[in-house]
């Protein structure tokens, strides 16, 4: 990949994309494709092919998704699939058509299977039955990956597909009824201090465990996959720790200096028990992950507490 290579980064104004902008940007790839969607419907297949006939990129990156929490998961269940299937297969046939070096597809961890064995290794994908609450949206992103591992079979097409784990960070969404658990529970926090409130009420038991990876340290990935990783199949992204709910509120509670109490709302669904990445596969090949949660949490937070976020 060249300094003048031209990149499309679909999504490049949500969390992930643009972070992995950032990190093009501050390393002298300026060539950058940015396209809002008034400007570009990723679900119509003549735009995304007008826009790739007339741009000619040589890397796309698809960082764009409908994506949400549980709740947003469970309710909007036909746009969850429609979307993300049409975005993914637009790019992913258009990359081809029009001769595209490579193209990077982002994933979620919760392709793998609700009661899969841990830590997840990329070797479990459909062995067994998906967490029904986010099944529409895993089943998109699965496909996502056999497109691209059908590609390179039948066209010798360079489509690679990483994996991240649950993701944090800048330009996260805090929007309670659609956002995911950490985000989410940022909001509650700095919510419940500035309005004096005795408690903080958090869905579920508290005790799932998940691995959070900073969006930073995701863009450090996908920039070294693209230089580095060509090869079929998904590959794990994350830290191979994690950490439960109830843990992670903790943690928050104590950075944003909430001092009352946290109670559960037993009625809201748990989710999955647990979703550790096996990232045995990505270390071995020469990445790690640098932003520990604390430290991710507290520069997040520090970057919003004096802003108009939600």
């Amino acid at each position: 990949m060249q300094k003048d290579s031209k990149i499309y980064i679909a999504g490049h104004r949500g969390m992930v994309g643009s972070a992995i902008q950032r990190k093009l940007e501050n390393d002298g790839y300026h060539n950058i494709l940015k396209y809002t969607s008034k400007d570009l419907d990723l679900r119509d297949q003549s735009d995304v092919h007008d826009m790739m006939s007339q741009d000619k990129p040589d890397y796309v990156v698809i960082a764009a998704a409908k994506v949400g929490g549980i709740h947003a998961n469970n309710t909007y269940r036909a746009e969850f699939l429609y979307d993300n299937l049409m975005i993914q297969t637009n790019l992913i046939n258009a990359s081809h058509k029009h001769d595209v070096k490579k193209l990077l597809f982002l994933g979620s961890s919760c392709i793998y299977p609700k009661m899969a064995p841990q830590p997840l290794k990329e070797e479990y994908l459909l062995t067994d039955t998906l967490e029904p609450t986010n099944e529409p949206y895993a089943i998109a992103k699965i496909a996502g990956i056999k497109m691209c591992d059908a590609y390179r079979n039948q066209y010798g097409c360079n489509f690679i597909s990483a994996m991240p784990t649950n993701l944090y960070g800048p330009n996260d969404n805090y929007d309670l009824a659609n956002s995911h658990v950490l985000p989410a529970l940022i909001r509650k926090f700095h919510e419940a201090k500035k309005s004096g409130d005795s408690e903080v009420v958090m869905w579920g038991t508290g005790s799932p465990k998940r691995e959070f990876l900073h969006v930073d340290d995701l863009a450090e990935a996908c920039f070294f996959m693209l230089l580095n990783y060509d090869q079929p199949g998904q590959l794990n992204v994350g830290t191979g720790e994690d950490i439960s709910i109830k843990e992670v509120a903790e943690i928050i509670k104590n950075i944003v200096g909430f001092e009352g109490e946290i109670t559960n709302d037993l009625s809201k669904p748990d989710g999955t028990p647990r979703k550790l990445m096996d990232v045995d596969k990505i270390h071995t090949l020469g990445w790690k992950h640098k932003i520990e949660l604390r430290d991710g949490i507290k520069m997040v937070y520090e970057g919003l507490k004096d802003k108009e976020w939600y």
